[in-house]
């Protein structure tokens, strides 16, 4: 058995598909042997979810047995205060003018199932919604206000509300939705724990290169896990996993965020998980941070608009300045004179109350040592680019090159920093990280704290090889392990 469909009345679900048992609420709420299951799959298809009503109780329950429940109690809740367009994002909103141009009427009714819509026009919309409001029957009422289209209520929707006309779309939907594979091969009977991989293949520089995932991939296996690589279409089965690994650039304003957000509320296993993705997205955070340990790194400054003129005096020229959510070194500047500091501050207080510079401290490479679960795991230095000041240089046409690279073995690290990336990472928390550093002789400086280093086949695994994926995988299997042992 893969799944239960739980209803109020028996008939109320007319369709047989294998691997699948219809079972009544008041069956799955009472009977000792639904409280036993483990690792099954609940679809609520009850009448209502209003507070504890039955419909609640199957979503709240499903959740204490440790069942994968869709719409899980979290998502009932969201429902309910879904009256307002605030909770939707920009993407969303955006399909919504798509989808409903060119309707001559000022409401329009989506009925969404299983995140399917009958109308090919409304199949993306339909598809959305349910990514952030994953539960099998949902209504959506747009209305047109002014000049454009507005959600005015989103709600589940229970089976008898269903118009006759839709019920075929449904049962064949909801075939396809459990019997779904997402990739060719079979999930192995045998797997422990589900890992899905959350990946995009447009993505132009991915924190992890086709090879490296193939290569978790087999580590992941190896170990006993059944691997899906998943994409941001995806959002809603992320709890039908026990554990996320997220190999897309993160970023807080991004469905990274939402996806590590949905997956630890879930109880998922998850790197990077939301609290790492807050942290190391910005970085007057981690200069903070930085300074409350005791860590050292260069001079720092939190600029604002009112000490721009202590800026130059206290750091002196050159000086460097970072917006606070800048990546892979963009979005970090060199300043040379106060005239280019002023110009330069203007645009990145356009779009942060707060900035960081810091001193300008040279080196001929940038140390990065990757921590996981606050130990060493692999070292490496970046070389800067050719007659560049950074490890990476960008033309005006977005073309970049890059340093040379070397791997070490952490043996032959310096254990000053080994010590100071240790330190860094464990103030931010016990997940992966990227620890870039600066050394002068023996006098270490953090730059900043990644929580999505780059693992890339080629570079970061020349010394560990195999075992540098296998031990990331070890890392997600001893925190399953503990989870299974602590609700046994």
């Amino acid at each position: 058995m893969s799944g239960i469909v739980v209803v109020d009345r028996s008939e109320d679900w007319p369709v047989a598909i294998p691997g699948v048992e219809v079972v009544t609420a008041w069956d799955y709420l009472t009977q000792d042997s639904f409280t036993r299951l483990r690792g099954v799959r609940v679809y609520n298809l009850c009448r209502s979810f209003g507070y504890q009503s039955t419909g609640y109780y199957v979503s709240l329950l499903a959740g204490a047995r440790g069942h994968k429940c869709l719409p899980d109690i979290t998502t009932v809740q969201d429902l309910k205060l879904a009256e307002s367009p605030s909770v939707l994002n920009d993407e969303i909103e955006e399909l919504i003018q798509h989808s409903l141009a060119r309707l001559g009427s000022s409401e329009y009714l989506l009925n969404v199932y299983f995140g399917d819509s009958p109308y090919v026009r409304h199949q993306r919309l339909a598809r959305a919604l349910f990514n952030q409001f994953p539960a099998p029957l949902i209504q959506a009422r747009f209305v047109w206000r002014g000049d454009s289209w507005r959600v005015d209520t989103l709600s589940a929707v229970a089976l008898g509300e269903v118009p006759a006309s839709h019920h075929e779309f449904l049962y064949q939907t909801a075939r396809d939705y459990f019997t779904r594979r997402r990739t060719p091969r079979r999930r192995r009977e045998s797997a422990r724990y589900d890992l899905a991989i959350l990946v995009n293949e447009d993505e132009k520089e991915p924190p992890s290169n086709p090879r490296a995932l193939k290569a978790f991939e087999k580590a992941a296996e190896d170990l006993g896990f059944s691997v899906d690589f998943i994409d941001k279409s995806d959002y809603g089965h992320v709890a039908e996993y026990d554990a996320l690994f997220i190999r897309e650039t993160t970023a807080v304003n991004h469905h990274t965020y939402r996806f590590a957000r949905r997956a630890a509320r879930e109880g998922l296993v998850v790197v990077d998980d939301p609290e790492d993705i807050l942290r190391c997205a910005n970085k007057v955070y981690l200069a903070q941070l930085m300074e409350r340990h005791k860590i050292p790194q260069p001079k720092t400054l939190l600029v604002h608009r009112a000490n721009l003129a202590d800026v130059g005096r206290e750091l002196g020229f050159p000086l460097v300045l970072k917006q606070p959510d800048s990546q892979f070194s963009r979005g970090v500047i060199k300043i040379e004179n106060e005239a280019q500091l002023k110009r330069e501050t203007r645009e990145f207080l356009e779009r942060s109350d707060l900035i960081v510079a810091q001193a300008y401290e040279p080196t001929e490479y940038d140390w990065r040592i990757g921590v996981l679960d606050g130990e060493p795991l692999y070292a490496c230095r970046y070389y800067m680019a050719p007659a560049h000041w950074q490890v990476v240089k960008r033309d005006a046409n977005g073309v970049k090159r890059e340093g040379e690279h070397q791997t070490l073995d952490v043996g032959e690290v310096p254990k000053t920093v080994l010590g100071i990336a240790v330190q860094a990472a464990r103030a931010v928390g016990r997940g992966l990280y990227g620890v870039d550093l600066k050394q002068f002789g023996k006098l270490v400086k953090v730059i900043e704290v990644n929580d999505n280093p780059n693992l890339d086949w080629g570079v970061e695994d020349l010394v560990l090889k195999e075992q540098l994926y296998r031990r990331v995988m070890e890392f997600f299997l001893r925190k399953l392990d503990a989870q299974t042992r602590s609700r046994a």
